[in-house]
């Protein structure tokens, strides 16, 4: 079998997958969201929390609670990494200097997960079971709470109302991302990812020494890792890492559980609406864009030239021989399209256009299908976006879902997609400019410019995937990327419940014959041109001088 032909069994065995899960799995979610009831280990947590779960709140409150938890996630896990050489299960590992401790703590509460650090030389158990792991659950349910909540305000009317944060977290956490990621671990360790608590062992001997590796519960954070779309690695070398993904099998389920969540949660919004046909529409624009990132990067790596690339059936720099291009390919669009940021493979050594690829699938939001709650919430404020230039080309007040977009709706929209293109370019033009930043760059020329245009695309866009040629660990990077996690993880969030807010107060409007069909192809044709279309126009001068450069030189 060729490894095109490989590629493209694993494609269709991957798209026949999440077909199979798609409608249970949504309808389950929607059912959670929507539940009055209360399970019994739900309600210990609200009374430890201090939690009235049946309280209603409005906009601000829920806003409030995002926050303060959040806060309090960022506060723990720092301390827990200032506190790391005192704390049992260190492995004998010293404690994080203050700016790396703050750059993690942003980076995995904020559901980014970039890594300034090497996991197995500088995290020990605690931090990482504890620490780490706990994170890359709460931020993935906090993330599908923001959801559910724009979601409650499409369907909601004359309240205002968008449910309750801390049931929404709760139930995220308990009633979907834990059972999941129970069975999923169950199934990496199958694999052969390993999952102890050993210490730091010696594997082998070596000409010149030995090599020593530590242990730890590595398949049951890889797989909240991945349906959380959260993407820290156990290992430095991530989903690279023959501990974390072993096989070709357990490498197409990884990519399996980065998608299943987001794809599913459009069956949920269209069941929470009340019609499953808007969920369709949102899939069918998330599901064009995928397929047609994943075509063009088996095209960009397959299209190897010269002999020493046909001697190794393509371009194979970077890249694991136990997945091959296909299969790399097929991880690399998967985690940047959505907020995940593991890798199976550097994407600093992928060819010149698909480096580009990667980096425009940061670009675009990471909605398609997104992350966990964020690439959901992305798109659906995409879709306010097309409804107003469709409403613009044929002179009506604009529609969606039953609601006017108006004055107020299209600020918080338009304000919602300005934000990490600002965070991204002001500080990357800012790290270029300065004479300092420039010498963490491994490359010069394009593809140095490429290092340090990935590293603030993926931080302000909450990724957390590198480009694996710069040295971040420094305390501009480690301050500047925290910081373009923070606010492009927090503000966003805030014109989107902003909008939920402004959307659940209003009045339905009634259906009529000049109302837009949100539910047709022709809307998600309009959808997918809107994204690709806003996506150029903002970053195409920075493409040209990184990957667009490099890959036509």
């Amino acid at each position: 079998m060729g490894p095109v032909t490989a590629g493209v069994l694993q494609l269709l065995a991957l798209t026949g997958a999440l077909a199979l899960v798609y409608i249970p799995l949504g309808t389950y979610m929607a059912r959670v969201y929507s539940s009055q009831r209360h399970l019994r280990v739900e309600r210990w947590i609200y009374k430890g929390i201090g939690a009235d779960p049946d309280t209603e709140m409005r906009w601000p409150a829920y806003l409030r609670g995002v926050l303060v938890f959040s806060l309090a996630g960022v506060l723990l896990l720092y301390a827990l990494q200032r506190l790391q050489g005192v704390l049992p299960g260190s492995l004998g590992f010293a404690s994080i200097d203050p700016d790396q401790a703050f750059n993690t703590a942003v980076s995995f509460v904020t559901n980014t997960n970039w890594q300034s650090y090497y996991g197995e030389q500088a995290m020990g158990h605690v931090v990482q079971t504890a620490g780490l792991a706990v994170q890359n659950f709460v931020s993935a349910a906090v993330g599908m709470a923001v959801a559910v909540a724009l979601v409650r305000g499409f369907a909601r009317s004359r309240s205002g109302e968008l449910g309750n944060f801390w049931a929404d977290l709760v139930r995220g956490v308990v009633r979907i991302l834990v059972p999941l990621a129970f069975v999923a671990a169950i199934v990496l360790v199958a694999c052969g990812v390993i999952q102890n608590f050993s210490g730091i062992h010696e594997v082998g001997q070596f000409t010149g020494g030995s090599q020593e590796w530590n242990g730890g519960a590595v398949a049951s954070q890889e797989a909240i890792k991945e349906l959380g779309t959260n993407g820290g690695g156990y290992f430095n070398a991530n989903s690279a890492h023959p501990f974390e993904n072993p096989t070709p099998f357990s490498n197409l389920f990884e990519i399996f559980l980065i998608l299943v969540i987001p794809f599913a949660l459009t069956r949920t919004f269209g069941v929470m609406v009340g019609s499953v046909k808007q969920g369709y529409a949102i899939l069918a624009a998330m599901g064009t864009i995928w397929l047609g990132f994943v075509s063009l990067m088996m095209w960009a790596e397959f299209s190897h030239h010269g002999p020493a690339f046909e001697l190794a059936n393509g371009a194979m720099e970077g890249k694991e021989v136990r997945f091959g291009i296909g299969g790399s390919s097929l991880f690399a669009v998967s985690t940047t399209l959505t907020s995940t940021g593991a890798v199976d493979s550097f994407h600093s050594s992928f060819t010149g256009l698909g480096g580009g690829i990667t980096l425009l699938g940061m670009m675009l939001g990471e909605i398609a299908p997104g992350g966990v709650g964020s690439g959901l919430y992305g798109m659906l404020v995409m879709a306010v976006i097309a409804v107003f230039i469709a409403g613009l080309m044929v002179g009506r007040t604009p529609e969606y879902l039953g609601k006017k977009i108006g004055t107020r709706e299209i600020k918080q929209a338009a304000l919602y997609i300005l934000v990490t293109p600002a965070l991204v370019l002001v500080l990357t033009a800012a790290a270029m400019a300065l004479p300092t930043p420039g010498h963490s760059m491994t490359n010069s020329g394009a593809h140095g410019f490429s290092e340090i245009l990935y590293a603030y695309t993926s931080a302000s866009n909450n990724n957390g995937s590198a480009f694996a040629g710069l040295n971040a660990d420094t305390q501009w990077f480690n301050t500047t990327l925290g910081i373009a996690m923070l606010l492009g993880r927090f503000v966003p969030m805030i014109f989107v419940l902003a909008l939920a807010g402004s959307l659940a107060r209003q009045t339905p409007v009634p259906v009529t014959a000049g109302t837009l069909r949100t539910g047709k192809p022709l809307f998600t044709g309009l959808l997918v041109g809107a994204v690709l279309i806003i996506t150029g126009l903002t970053y195409f001068p920075a493409l040209a001088l990184g990957p667009l450069a490099e890959g036509l030189a």
